[in-house]
């Protein structure tokens, strides 16, 4: 039976929850605080986390390094409120699976469980045997969840990826989180001679430093502490394929010298080995900061940085490609159908206009969240605008702004609207380290005027 441990300090929903849960055939722990939730790691296995990511003693950025030192291949979801999901999105760097946001619906709840721990499962099951009968049948039996957008931008990137794909060339893909970035990996992998043999996905951010080597590259047994028997790396396992290094700028110094070895020798060697193992691999990275400004701050080493910069794949965020949002957003719709087992067939005009219009700090992981959610809500054949969260009803209602503000002094952030404004005045005051005279300046526009925007938008400076 999979246990699952929530790590929450509101009771009642822990209650429910348990209580839900263990009814739907899960063994289920609880803990109000960061260290009970941490106690239990160190005495029980989980296969899943429920996390808040507000907890009386860590954040929940500080609670998944933690739990991935301890346990880390567990699944993890952050709890959240809707109106931290540019802050949830951000756990994702940090070895998060999803987020779910309050008020929490169990029925959405129990199919994103379902969903998660099936794709931690399939993620941990790549380390099987290297042979070319298990690598042709695990390849084959992974379907490519990925479509294509109308957008010139999603255009672009789909001649980029049949263009590169035939090559062995490695390929950097850059963009925001939840912008398809390890779809487009298994794509350029579908589309290469390398499509019968493993596509291993590595996600380098939710790596604990001291496990990376071991993960990447494997050890014998006994090369430390808790080694009690020979492992394959993730190299050896996608041996002949291709291997998606996401978030590649959170590899540590010391590892990053491994890889450039390992790129430049086509070897590897085991932690504790004395003997290379030689490898066919084709590497794909990923990441959403800027490479070339963490070589400059000494972060990333600017020769790994070069070898596997020979071909970049730039994401568009979802809100510069609104062409493709509706395409999307029904794509998500058959899917939540299926998941929730209901028959809602469309959007109305409402909410297809304000979802069109929405600035999506999640992108595509967000929308999806929000349709599955707005399906399980929806009663009738149409999915309402009551349906959706507040946020995203609310962003649209402030794309007409009050007429007290529409005039001369609004200046720069005249041409930005609804949700977009709000983060841009956000972006700025994180710039200035919270300085509203400095904020304003940089806006051009006064300080009654940024104050009545901080009002209208809730931003609390």
């Amino acid at each position: 039976m999979p246990r699952l441990l929530i790590i929450d300090d509101d009771k009642d929903i822990c209650t429910v929850l348990s209580k839900f849960l263990t009814k739907n055939n899960y063994e289920v722990d609880v803990a109000h605080r960061g260290d009970e939730g941490l106690k239990l790691l160190r005495t029980h296995d989980y296969t899943l986390i429920l996390c808040d990511y507000r907890l009386p003693d860590f954040t929940g950025v500080e609670m998944l390094r933690k739990i991935k030192l301890l346990q880390p291949s567990v699944a993890v979801i952050i709890i959240t409120g809707y109106s931290d999901v540019r802050t949830a999105v951000e756990t994702f760097r940090y070895g998060a699976n999803d987020y779910v946001t309050k008020p929490l619906y169990p029925d959405e709840l129990l199919v994103t469980i379902r969903e998660t721990i099936a794709k931690n499962e399939k993620r941990n099951s790549s380390e099987v045997e290297n042979t070319p009968e298990v690598r042709k049948n695990k390849v084959h039996a992974e379907p490519l969840n990925y479509i294509v957008g109308k957008s010139v931008q999603s255009q672009t990137v789909q001649r980029y990826i049949e263009l590169i794909a035939p090559s062995d060339m490695s390929v950097i893909i850059n963009g925001e989180t939840g912008t398809g970035k390890e779809f487009v990996a298994q794509s350029i992998h579908r589309y290469s001679k390398r499509a019968n043999y493993p596509f291993v996905a590595i996600d380098c951010g939710a790596l604990p430093k001291e496990l990376a080597g071991s993960e990447l590259f494997g050890h014998i047994k006994g090369a430390f502490t808790g080694a009690v028997n020979d492992k394959q790396g993730s190299f050896e396992v996608a041996n002949g394929g291709t291997i998606f290094l996401d978030e590649i700028g959170n590899l540590s110094y010391e590892n990053q010298i491994k890889l450039l070895r390992v790129i430049q020798e086509r070897r590897i060697k085991r932690i504790g080995a004395t003997k290379d193992i030689p490898i066919d691999v084709r590497i794909i990275a990923a990441t959403n900061e800027d490479l070339t400004k963490s070589v400059k701050e000494g972060r990333f080493r600017e020769d790994l940085y070069h070898r596997l910069n020979e071909f970049k794949i730039q994401l568009s965020p979802l809100r510069e490609r609104k062409d493709d949002i509706l395409i999307f957003a029904n794509y998500f719709l058959e899917k939540a159908n299926q998941a929730l087992h209901k028959n809602v067939k469309s959007f109305s005009p409402e909410v297809l206009t304000q979802i069109t219009n929405y600035f999506w700090y999640g992108n595509l992981r967000e929308l999806n969240n929000v349709v599955r959610r707005s399906v399980l809500l929806t009663v009738g054949d149409e999915v309402q605008s009551d349906s959706l969260p507040q946020e995203i009803i609310q962003a649209h209602s402030t794309l007409i702004l009050p007429g007290d503000m529409a005039d001369d002094s609004v200046g720069l952030l005249k041409s930005i609207a609804g949700s977009a404004e709000r983060q841009a005045i956000i972006d700025v005051l994180e710039k200035v380290n919270y300085n509203k005279s400095k904020a304003a300046e940089l806006l051009k526009i006064d300080r009654k005027t940024l104050y009545n925007k901080l009002k209208l938008y809730n931003i609390h400076a």
